[in-house]
């Protein structure tokens, strides 16, 4: 059994809606178990100008499920939630990553875990450090040590 932290974000089609959907739907995920989830949080877009803002949310799960196969289930999510992918780091229904996979560095032409701009995220680290504060990253850092490097800023919890 591996835990994996998901990484949800939705900016399009009651963003809202959506991502408390897809936390429902994780839950049917194959040989996985939701442990915890996060707040739910409003953060300013990222990337190209003019999109609304995103609802966000970070969840744990315990599964046996590789990481290829965990990768097969959120896509399936999130072509269910009509998820098209037209612009890099543009506006869409719901997008679903994982950020760490146990202890695992990952890198295949699919994957790249701990995800690739995770520390640089505000809507990824503050809602992890929620839900995991004691949590340390595979190179060994505490993920605490990196929040002093990503404020808050504009970030709003929203939910509980």
């Amino acid at each position: 059994m591996n835990r994996a932290y998901i990484g949800l974000g939705s900016n399009l089609e009651d963003p809202l809606h959506q991502v408390t959907d897809a936390l429902q739907e994780l839950e049917e995920i194959a040989q996985s178990r939701v442990i915890t989830r996060s707040s739910l949080y409003r953060s300013d877009p990222v990337g190209p100008p003019g999109q609304p803002d995103y609802i966000n949310a970070v969840a744990a799960l315990d599964t046996e499920l590789t990481p290829e196969q965990l990768l097969d289930a959120l896509q399936a999510i999130e072509q269910a939630h009509q998820r098209v992918r037209k612009i890099h780091w543009g506006p869409r229904t719901l997008d679903l990553d994982i950020l760490l996979f146990g202890g695992q560095v990952i890198t295949t032409e699919r994957l790249t875990v701990p995800h690739a701009w995770m520390l640089e995220r505000n809507f990824v680290l503050w809602p992890l450090a929620e839900i995991a504060p004691e949590l340390h990253l595979p190179d060994g850092s505490a993920l605490s040590d990196h929040l002093s490097h990503c404020p808050l800023g504009t970030l709003e919890r929203i939910s509980l």
